[in-house]
């Protein structure tokens, strides 16, 4: 069923986009009376699933979901329609349009998907608010839990006062931001030091351990193995306050007696349904109570006296700049993300993804949250995607045509075609090298 949830979310986000996307050219081209010949979800490959012809344009469903389009008469595309090209230019046609009225027919799509981020942020500002807990909350310092975090130079306890040298509001974005930066300010102990970070942080990160630095949380009980030895005594939604006498406010703290402790009883002390137990834990011989430790919801952090939950309500005007500056906020972040990837000293190019790693990014769990926050970023990134200037690619047409207006001297249709093809090949190596990567993950993992 998880699967189902995931690939049901997966399939609507992508073709939302695609659909918009392409009707940021549509519309445009029609304004301009310029023929479309076929408007396609997914890519019709010898076959269509779908297609029904409403006046001049035939609008379908493909059985490729690697993408969509929309044909234009006499436009050099990805169709190659050679003899359609050959043949005299129509008024309906592409070609015989001005210049400005193609740039603006070829800038279309991406428009669409910028703007559609900005009306998601909007709507998930207005509807949601924002929810976080702040960095100066965390007193107590982080939770390292993976050995990436370790190699690095942090450990449990560390307070990160700032990142490359700029402080951080909300705690979510810690982690994130370190793995881009080049130095870390931490407190330790009462000492403030700067950590050098490694280069090639983001491969190491993407290759070993994705989630490194957490929130120091209670030990919550999330299930019971049915050969743990602690069966009769715990329950799902226990909180371990402490264990020999010894007060153990975060999960780290337990784990770390645990391990130590491997075959002995204690005494403990539990929070269960709002009040404190007194139970006696067995550590098994392997250093664990034979539980999967879960995580709180943040109200509950917040009833317990662990952090203040920051909330943001936005009114239907004041969500306007909120959604307008998460939009920034996110494309920045984009934007850094390529520029990692393209150094091929941070080796972030190793953790490119293709369709399965999109898939992935998807909950198991159906959130409406969730998806609008994904879609919204996918979209950010198509529209970037879309804007490099490689033929084939929305941007590589925005080239020439930005050429054609300054130079007065429109390419040859023969030096477009060749550009096409050329276009064509990079990215199907792009697509093969992101898409090689998921594999070699998945085989790898």
């Amino acid at each position: 069923m998880e699967i189902v949830i995931k690939l049901s979310q997966f399939l609507l986000s992508l073709s939302l986009l695609i659909v918009l996307h392409e009707m940021g050219h549509f519309i445009p081209a029609k304004l301009f009376k310029t023929r479309v010949e076929k408007f396609y979800l997914f890519f019709d490959v010898k076959f269509s699933l779908l297609k029904k012809k409403i006046g001049e344009t035939e609008y379908g469903i493909g059985w490729l979901p690697l993408g969509g389009y929309v044909k234009i008469s006499g436009m050099i595309d990805e169709s190659m329609d050679k003899e359609q090209m050959a043949l005299p230019p129509q008024p309906w046609e592409f070609r015989s349009k001005p210049a400005w009225q193609r740039l603006i027919i070829m800038l279309g799509g991406v428009t669409v998907n910028f703007v559609l981020a900005i009306i998601i942020y909007i709507g998930m500002a207005y509807v949601y608010g924002n929810t976080y807990i702040a960095n100066s909350e965390v007193k107590d310092g982080i939770w390292v839990t993976s050995p990436v975090g370790e190699k690095i130079g942090f450990k449990t306890g560390d307070k990160i006062l700032a990142i490359d040298g700029k402080k951080v509001e909300k705690f979510d974005d810690v982690q994130y931001n370190v793995n881009f930066a080049k130095t870390a300010t931490i407190n330790r102990d009462g000492v403030t030091q700067e950590l050098k970070l490694p280069v090639d942080l983001l491969a190491t990160v993407m290759k070993e351990e994705k989630s490194y630095l957490k929130l120091r949380i209670p030990f919550t009980v999330s299930s019971i193995a049915e050969n743990s030895p602690n069966i009769n005594t715990l329950e799902k939604g226990d909180v371990i306050l402490s264990i020999n006498g010894q007060k153990m406010r975060y999960a780290d703290e337990i784990v770390a007696f645990n391990e130590a402790n491997p075959g002995k009883t204690f005494d403990a002390v539990i929070f269960r349904k709002e009040k404190e137990e007194h139970v006696k834990l067995t550590v098994g011989k392997d250093g664990k109570l034979g539980v999967v430790q879960g995580g709180l919801k943040a109200e509950n952090l917040e009833k317990l006296g662990y952090y203040k939950i920051s909330r943001e309500t936005f009114s239907f005007a004041e969500s306007f700049p909120a959604g307008i500056q998460r939009s920034k906020d996110e494309l920045g972040r984009y934007f850094t993300q390529l520029k990692a990837i393209v150094n091929p000293d941070t080796g972030a190019y190793k953790g490119v993804g293709g369709f399965y790693a999109i898939f992935n990014v998807f909950p198991s769990v159906w959130s409406w949250e969730y998806f609008w926050t994904i879609t919204a970023f996918l979209s950010i990134m198509l529209g970037v995607m879309n804007l490099l200037p490689i033929p084939a690619l929305d941007g590589g047409h925005v080239m020439f045509l930005l050429f054609e207006m300054i130079t007065r001297r429109k390419p040859s249709e023969k030096f477009l075609e060749r550009a096409q093809v050329v276009g064509f090949f990079i990215l199907i190596a792009l697509v093969l090298f992101a898409n090689g990567n998921d594999i070699y993950k998945a085989i790898v993992k």
